[in-house]
């Protein structure tokens, strides 16, 4: 494959996960500001395991969308020739590099933080009703958390990727 075509399926595939993976933080954090129910108390168990099914599809949409992203940025950023400078937050990539940091720091929040607590509040995983209250409140300040970086991120990425900001 022509080294070309292979930069332009990145750049295609990295501004898709972002639109799904940022997408999705907006939808939660825009259009349903607080926690509401999903299933009536006592569902039927059909009805359950098409809840079920559909939810763990779509976050595992969303959360390996972040993979997608942050693999085509850093492959992006080492076929430029940039990986180590913006890495290093150095030179004219200190500002790309900035935008990858906090773009690291917000996939980590996903899968290290807010994934591990969502899978009780879900049910996904078994958990107490206290533990999945507490759990509740991790997921909902880690989710905003990443919806506040995902607009300081793209700020930064679109800055450092067309000239816009300079630290040299």
């Amino acid at each position: 494959m022509d080294i070309a075509l292979l930069d332009l399926a990145a750049r295609v595939l990295h501004v898709a996960g972002v639109i799904i993976w940022v997408g999705h933080n907006w939808v939660n954090v825009v259009q349903i500001p607080k926690f509401r129910r999903v299933l009536p108390d006592a569902p039927q168990e059909a009805v359950k395991g098409v809840f079920m099914a559909a939810s763990k599809r779509e976050h595992g949409i969303f959360r390996h969308a972040s993979l997608v992203v942050l693999a085509t940025g850093l492959f992006m950023l080492w076929r430029r020739g940039d990986f180590v400078e913006a890495l290093s937050l150095s030179g004219s990539s200190a500002i790309i590099g900035l935008g990858a940091w906090t773009g690291t720091l917000m996939v980590s929040n996903l899968w290290f933080v807010l994934w591990p607590h969502q899978k009780k509040v879900l049910g996904f995983i078994e958990a107490s009703t206290e533990e999945r209250l507490r759990c509740a409140r991790i997921t909902f300040l880690s989710s905003r958390v990443n919806t506040v970086l995902s607009m300081v991120t793209l700020f930064l990425m679109i800055a450092g990727a067309h000239g816009g900001l300079s630290l040299s």
